[in-house]
């Protein structure tokens, strides 16, 4: 799978850049929730696709999806762009929680580093002032640094493996939503929008299951 990685993050790009354009050559069928939740979404897929993100951008960025996810469906209840923007929506939600996983695995990692770093100045400084001691020091250092990997991954595995599972759920809930309105569900509208809805709709369901695969 890692060397899908690559392709997974270059198809994210382009499926937010057509995803977007879309949705703005569309204009007057999508409300104006619709048009910034497609339009966040296509900005975070570009910012993911481009390069790991710091922990806090990456949290800023899941908390701008969810804001963005919370609005794209405000006012829209029972009008006809209700479906598609719940579709945005669930696109958003699931985008968020991709972006809070990184940030979960970053900093579970970086501190886990930060400790076994810690480790060894300790057991380098033992062994200049005590030769003797700093075998048992090195094995003390050992035990500690593990703990410490033990503790801090646990408790970012714990939560990193929840906001996995959300993701593949909802990524594979969102690409049958799709797959399924394509088949079922009556088309609201004819023509040149109507094939430009379609096109934003399926390239956000690729973009999001490029998404988890690179993720």
């Amino acid at each position: 799978m890692e060397h899908l990685v690559p392709a997974a993050s270059w198809l994210m790009a382009l499926a937010a850049l057509v995803s977007a354009a879309a949705c703005l050559g569309a204009w007057r069928a999508v409300p104006w929730q619709g048009r910034q939740s497609a339009l966040v979404m296509a900005a975070g897929m570009l910012l993911l696709a481009v390069a790991p993100l710091e922990p806090l951008a990456a949290l800023a960025l899941g908390a701008v999806l969810l804001v963005s996810g919370m609005l794209g469906t405000a006012g829209v209840r029972g009008t006809a762009a209700a479906a598609t923007c719940c579709h945005r929506a669930l696109v958003s939600l699931v985008m968020a929680a991709c972006a809070f996983q990184g940030a979960v695995a970053q900093t579970a990692g970086e501190a886990v580093t930060v400790a076994a770093q810690a480790a060894g100045e300790a057991v380098t400084a033992a062994a200049v002032a005590d030769p003797v001691a700093s075998v048992a020091g090195g094995a003390a250092s050992d035990a500690m640094g593990a703990v410490a990997s033990a503790v801090t991954g646990h408790a970012g595995h714990g939560l990193d493996g929840v906001l996995s599972v959300f993701v593949l759920v909802g990524g594979a809930g969102m690409v049958l939503w799709t797959v399924l309105s394509a088949w079922l569900a009556p088309s609201l509208h004819h023509g040149r929008t109507a094939r430009l809805l379609a096109t934003e709709s399926w390239a956000m369901a690729a973009g999001v299951a490029a998404m988890c695969i690179a993720g």
